[in-house]
């Protein structure tokens, strides 16, 4: 918390994971090989990647001049990588900005095809609840992440954490999108998106997610999730 003290709550927490779909990744693996048994090729590739996003923070200042950052990086159970950042920005984020950084929707797909692409195959939660009793983020009949997210005009910064993103409906003009899910086709609106940039988006095309940080009290979770695998080693 020495960072939240001397520079103030972070402006951005990202969560990049790696996309086993890759090309840096299949071009490297034998005939009938799959990323999972490949842990040496899916590291070094997502070290580049990762490395590579960061430079597009921090030197190329894609969402203003960069004050400091933090990161870890974890291995998932099927092992894949991914990394927890934080980020603190000199010019913090006002609340009219957060719109034009972070996305929450999904796009139109004939404005930008690549884009909604990427969207449905990375950042569609779950399905769960009612859809899918058995996913893995039901706790007690209930979505842990608390999806599906209610559906808003416009982006509200509450005061008890993330803000609630714009998620338009399809009243509103909202998009929809189908999706070939356990034998049937699931049709997902703006309450399913996982809030993502949607620059960061198309240049990795892979499950990244952006939340903008506004609230104290949400800082010390984020913190200590960012480091968990330093403090659960010196515990």
């Amino acid at each position: 918390m020495s960072y939240v003290r001397k520079y103030g709550r972070p402006d951005l927490y990202i969560t990049f994971t790696c996309n086993p779909q890759w090309d840096d990744i299949k071009i490297n693996l034998f005939e009938g090989q799959t990323p999972t048994y490949r842990l040496d090729i899916t590291a070094r590739v997502f070290r580049q990647k990762l490395k590579a996003l960061m430079d597009l923070i921090i030197k190329f200042r894609v969402f203003g001049e960069v004050r400091c950052w933090m990161h870890s990086i974890e291995w998932q159970k099927r092992g894949l990588p991914h990394a927890h950042i934080l980020i603190w920005l000199i010019r913090k984020i006002t609340p009219d900005q957060i719109d034009s950084i972070i996305s929450a929707e999904i796009p139109d797909e004939i404005a930008d095809p690549k884009l909604f692409e990427v969207v449905k195959k990375n950042l569609i939660h779950g399905p769960c609840g009612v859809l899918n009793l058995n996913s893995p983020c039901m706790i007690d009949g209930k979505c842990s992440k608390r999806y599906p997210k209610a559906l808003t005009s416009d982006t509200i910064t509450g005061d008890n954490g993330y803000p609630l993103y714009r998620r338009w409906s399809t009243e509103d003009n909202g998009h929809t999108v189908t999706i070939r899910m356990q034998n049937q086709d699931i049709e997902f609106d703006n309450r399913w998106v996982v809030p993502y940039s949607p620059l960061l988006l198309k240049i990795f095309k892979a499950h990244i997610n952006v939340e903008h940080c506004n609230l104290f009290k949400s800082i010390k979770y984020i913190c200590k999730y960012v480091n968990k695998v330093i403090w659960l080693f010196s515990k």
